[in-house]
């Protein structure tokens, strides 16, 4: 009986304090705001990718964790590539177009900071995906750019629509995983963001 007072008594203690972890009680206010920044948040993050980094939505039709829909694209070589023919390797797709002047900004640094370092990893594969554009047009801005990862053609952006509102915009980068998950989703050229992104590839490319 002494031991159910003692108890009881404790419990009495910890409504009267606030909390036997040592939190200060919340009020009802306090309550109100926290609901409210949840809100905020889950209203804005569609996903979060396996080391916390928070995804947005921004017209994309697909998002972290999902399978990368399936896709054959023909590159300006000749050579058709698949997305089930990658598996097993980490995929980067970034979709481009010559007009696009973000994509100019982006594309030195995808060459300098990610294809010259896993351009000869078995485990690694980059393909722009040129939105609707003639053969011609994408040849002469690859070698005017300095771009020597595969470039690929998507007329009326076939490609693109699998994975965003057609008339949404470009830039984008997908990050695949080897088992077709998406990874990380990219809008724009953000080099915080884009470092987080190569943290990725690094981190999947080298995955045991």
């Amino acid at each position: 009986m002494k031991k159910g007072i003692n108890i009881a008594m404790g419990a009495m203690l910890c409504t009267v304090v606030g909390s036997c972890t040592g939190e200060k009680p919340k009020t009802a206010a306090a309550e109100h705001e926290i609901e409210k920044k949840e809100e905020v948040v889950e209203a804005n993050i569609v996903s979060t990718s396996e080391d916390g980094q928070p995804v947005y939505e921004h017209d994309y039709l697909v998002k972290v964790g999902d399978k990368a829909p399936e896709f054959e694209i023909e590159l300006i070589s000749g050579e058709k590539v698949s997305l089930s023919s990658l598996r097993g390797k980490t995929v980067m797709l970034q979709f481009t177009a010559t007009w696009c002047r973000v994509c100019r900004e982006e594309i030195p640094e995808i060459e300098s900071q990610i294809w010259q370092k896993y351009k000869d990893n078995e485990n690694f594969m980059l393909i722009a995906v040129d939105r609707d554009e003639p053969l011609d047009v994408v040849r002469g801005f690859v070698d005017k750019i300095g771009a020597n990862y595969p470039f690929g053609l998507d007329p009326e952006a076939g490609i693109f629509a699998k994975y965003a509102l057609k008339q949404s915009g470009i830039t984008r980068n997908v990050i695949i995983n080897q088992a077709g998950e998406i990874e990380f989703l990219t809008r724009l050229y953000d080099k915080d963001e884009f470092a987080l992104m190569c943290n990725k590839i690094d981190e999947l490319v080298n995955a045991k």
